[in-house]
Order: C-alpha cells, then sequence, then structure tokens
C-alpha cells in the first residue's frame, strides 16, 4: 500500500535550483539532509503493467498532494531534455529520447505511454535524473549541443557523460550505485523540504539491500542511513504476475528435450562484458533437476521478466558484447538471499 503524507507545497524556481546543482557539482560533501519524504518504487524495466500503476501512484500524489518531483533512473540530461518536451507542443524529443533507447529494456511502447499521460494528466511534473551517462553519445551528445558553456545545465550534463563514460569503461556496479546514490542526494537536498517520487529497478530500492555485487549498500539502502523514516520503498515488480511468455521453444538437456516458454531478453549494457540475457522456464523439469550441485551462485527472483514458483527450472543464456553465448541453469528451491527469494545455479 502507497504511503500517503500531506504536506505543504513550496515549489523553487528553476533558475536557483540550476544554479544551486552547479555550484556543488563537483563536491563530494553534503550540507544538511532535506526534510522531505522520499517514496521510492522499484520496478521491473520494461513491463506495461508496473508502467500502469506508476502512472497511477504518480497521479494521486501529483492530484492529491501536490507533489510534482519525479527522480527516474536516467542521467541528468535526459530527464532535462523530458522537462524540455513538457514544455514543448510536439512530441520530437521524446521520440528521439525513445530512439536512443534502442536495445535497452526501457525501449517498449509502455515507456513512450508513461511519459505521454504525464504530460497530458500531470503537466507540471518535474523530472530528475541521477543514474550516470548512458546514451551518452546519442541523447547526452546531442543535449549538450543545445547548451551554451555559460549554461548551468552545461555543467551537470558533462558530469553525467563523465560519469557515463567511467562506468562503461570499468564496467564497476560499484561505482554506478554510488554515483546514483550522491546524484540522488544532492538534487533532493535542494528541493527545500519537497516530497518526492522515485522510480528505479528493484536493485537499487532494497532499504537494507545491497548493491548488485553484494559489497556496498545499494541507494535507498544510503538513502535511509541519510534520511531515516524519511526514505521509504516499496517493491512493484510482483506486477510481472500477469507477464505471459511470448513463445514456447524446446531445449534439449542430458539427451532429454523440455518444453521452454520464452520470457524474453534484459538488457545488460555495461555489465561485466554482456550485451543482454535471455529467459526460458523448463515445463516438467523440477524433478529431473532437483539434487544436481549447486555452483554458489544465486538470481533473486526481481532479476526475472515473470514470475517464480518453488519447483521451477530456468535457462538463461547471456551474450557478451562480443557474440558469445553463455548458458546457465537455476532452479527455485525455495532458498533466500540477502532476505529476498533466490533461484540458485546447478550444474547439468
Amino acid at each position: 500500500m502507497k504511503i500517503q503524507l500531506r504536506r505543504k507545497n513550496t515549489l523553487i524556481l528553476a533558475v536557483t535550483l540550476l544554479l544551486g546543482l552547479a555550484a556543488c557539482a563537483n563536491s563530494p560533501d553534503y550540507g544538511d539532509p532535506s526534510t522531505g519524504q522520499i517514496f521510492l518504487y522499484g520496478e521491473q524495466h520494461g513491463v506495461a503493467a508496473i508502467f500502469d500503476k506508476e502512472f497511477e501512484i504518480w497521479r494521486e500524489y501529483y492530484q492529491n498532494d501536490g507533489m510534482r518531483h519525479l527522480f527516474i533512473e536516467y542521467p541528468y540530461y535526459t530527464a532535462e531534455y523530458l522537462n524540455m518536451w513538457m514544455r514543448d507542443g510536439g512530441d520530437e524529443i521524446l521520440d528521439a529520447v525513445y530512439d536512443d533507447l534502442d536495445g535497452t529494456a526501457a525501449h517498449v511502447p509502455a515507456m513512450k505511454d508513461f511519459f505521454m499521460r504525464i504530460k497530458d494528466e500531470c503537466p507540471k511534473t518535474v523530472f530528475h535524473g541521477t543514474d550516470v551517462g548512458h546514451q551518452y553519445e546519442t541523447t547526452g551528445k546531442r543535449f549538450l549541443e543545445t547548451l551554451s558553456e555559460t549554461d548551468e545545465r552545461y555543467v551537470l550534463t558533462q558530469e553525467a557523460i563523465d560519469q557515463g563514460r567511467e562506468y562503461y569503461e570499468r564496467a564497476d556496479a560499484v561505482y554506478r550505485e554510488n554515483k546514483m546514490t550522491d546524484n540522488f542526494i544532492r538534487h533532493f537536498d535542494l528541493l527545500d523540504g519537497e516530497d518526492v517520487m522515485g522510480i528505479y529497478g528493484t536493485a537499487h530500492t532494497g532499504l537494507d539491500a545491497k548493491d548488485t555485487t553484494g559489497n556496498v549498500p545499494c541507494m535507498a539502502n544510503r538513502l535511509k542511513e541519510r534520511y531515516g523514516v524519511q526514505a521509504r520503498s516499496e517493491d512493484l515488480s510482483w506486477i510481472r504476475d500477469g507477464v505471459e511468455p511470448s513463445r514456447t521453444d524446446e531445449i534439449e538437456v542430458n539427451e532429454k528435450r523440455y518444453e521452454a516458454l520464452y520470457f524474453g531478453q534484459q538488457d545488460l549494457a555495461g555489465f561485466n562484458d554482456y550485451a543482454y540475457r535471455e529467459f526460458w522456464r523448463l515445463e516438467d523439469a523440477f524433478d529431473d533437476f532437483k539434487d544436481r550441485p549447486k555452483t554458489g551462485d544465486v538470481l533473486p527472483y526481481n532479476n526475472y521478466p515473470m514470475p517464480i514458483e518453488t519447483g521451477q527450472v530456468f535457462v538463461i543464456d547471456y551474450t557478451s558484447t562480443d557474440g558469445n553465448v553463455t548458458r546457465t541453469y537455476y532452479r527455485s528451491d525455495g532458498d533466500r538471499w540477502q532476505g529476498s527469494p533466490a533461484t540458485v545455479q546447478f550444474t547439468v
């Protein structure tokens, strides 16, 4: 259930926000924490039903609570482009941003529909992008070219581009998680007590969770450390329960053929030199593999694009950026990892 909070709404001027952001763009030091509330929602990227739910939640905050600031898992310049589009009469900007996302989990028609509905029904929404600079050669470069070097947004756009280059060169998930958190805190603390909603992948929204590497606290965990009960989080990935397979294949394992339901692919750009991964569920296979040795690797349920039940077997193909494919096998034994249900990898 979404947590409600009534409060006075005092939007600060955009110019003041930009000046403040530019002033602290290169400073790792935090000032006094904002007194506003943070409502985070964890999603499975690219699921139409989740986009619908997120829009309903945002519209309620917007209409009933006067909330205006929506934090999103996009770079600074992508959010600024969307803010420009919100004031524009046409949709050329949104179309260009969408085209730049080709090959990612966000490149689905439901994504465009989500933003179009916000423009139509919540027109005073202000987007805040706090991720590192994805699409820096396309969206980032194009937005930078619209700015003069004296524009405060130029500083933050260049910083986000630099963060993107650093992340992709190093394929460093810890670096990204830390930068996402720093960027979030910077934007939030300049809002002078405003409440905000944030939409991020579930890997970033667990209040007690680590990042995807398990080495550092995830973004929401660090936000809780700084803001305490001001930071709330809800996992919306359960809405995947309506997801159906897109086709039925056959996969042979140990000289036996299984019906394999295909649930699509997820973008992995920048993650350990992988381009994407694909998911199948093997039907009537659990008894054949329930006693196979575990490798020690786990994959939490919220990584999957479909619902998981105990007693199932999954095939996941990882395709690297050079085209090589690595096939892996997981089963749902009822195990848990960091308090969340997780599948376990096994050998065949």
